[in-house]
């Protein structure tokens, strides 16, 4: 049974076995959290995804997969970096927001992580209403068979925490 837990925060001072990066296609950084994540954790983040760019992710890494690299400087043993889907309000892509979930604890499982910190994908510039990123990634969790025993959400504001503590009760 996977537990999840919440907490308002910066998700680049987290202690878990795998930080999830709310990346872009490239994955060579960004802003918002990818940025953040790419400057705590240190050269050697980015040293890693210009590898995987280099090889089988040459056209960068598609929306709604997941992949992982070293955490750097970060308290973690890894980053999973998945990207989000910018949000549409004429085209449902809440299935592309569900599999950076499922795919992101794919990953996890793979690599033996327990714990996973997850931000709220997809809500920053990506502009998905943070009332549905919560119910998508709250319903997804719970739904995706996985070995974590620890899911948390780490929310950067206080509006963000509200809306994923009205869906994970």
């Amino acid at each position: 049974m996977t537990g999840i837990t919440l907490v308002q925060g910066d998700i680049t001072r987290e202690s878990a076995d795998a930080i999830v990066n709310a990346a872009n296609s490239s994955l060579l950084g960004g802003g918002g959290v990818d940025g953040a994540i790419h400057r705590r954790g240190g050269p050697a983040i980015l040293a890693e995804c210009r590898r995987l760019r280099a090889g089988h992710l040459g056209k960068g890494l598609p929306t709604g997969r997941a992949v992982a690299t070293t955490a750097g400087d970060l308290d973690a043993r890894w980053v999973i970096h998945t990207v989000g889907p910018v949000h549409s309000s004429t085209e449902d892509r809440s299935g592309l927001l569900a599999s950076c979930y499922r795919e992101s604890l794919r990953v996890a499982d793979e690599l033996g992580a327990s714990t996973v910190a997850f931000p709220a994908i997809s809500t920053g510039v990506y502009r998905w209403p943070m009332d549905d990123a919560a119910r998508i990634a709250v319903e997804t969790v719970r739904a995706t068979p996985t070995s974590v025993t620890e899911v948390r959400f780490v929310l950067f504001d206080a509006r963000a925490y509200e809306a994923f503590a009205a869906r994970a009760g």
